[in-house]
């Protein structure tokens, strides 16, 4: 058993996996995200620093939930974040399609198995006989 502090209030809490926070506090902080995505969809042309004020976020909070995919910023937003790679301007992810096309790749790179070689086996010769120690 994992017990852990809340990142956020102090408490004590049984951690399992994810952000260590308590349960209270992670249910109070997915009902900000579900606010913010709201937001974001009335007012798609406003700066992160501003949906953060409005929202009672952080800027942090917000750019790590792009980050995990779970905000999606349409092309005519204002907010943008850098590929963490190139740096090439991406509106969700951590990798520009480029960055992460050669990413995909590398991997498959490692991971294709090897071809064996083929192993002949000796012919044995017509002489070839196991034999034997004569001990006296």
């Amino acid at each position: 058993m994992d017990v852990r502090n809340c990142k956020s209030c102090g408490k004590m809490f049984n951690y399992i996996s994810g952000a260590p926070l308590c349960p209270g506090c992670n249910a109070e902080l997915e009902k900000k995200f579900q606010r913010v995505k709201e937001y974001i969809q009335e007012n798609k042309s406003v700066p992160l620093s501003r949906i953060a004020e409005d929202n009672e976020v952080t800027v942090n909070q917000l750019k790590r939930w792009v980050r995990e995919e779970r905000l999606v910023f349409s092309e005519d937003s204002m907010v943008a974040i850098e590929c963490e790679n190139c740096g090439r301007t991406i509106r969700t992810g951590r990798f520009c399609d480029k960055c992460k096309e050669q990413l995909h790749s590398g991997f498959s790179d490692t991971i294709k198995p090897k071809a064996q070689p083929v192993i002949q086996p000796k012919k044995q010769s017509k002489e070839a006989k196991m034999r034997f120690l004569d001990r006296e």
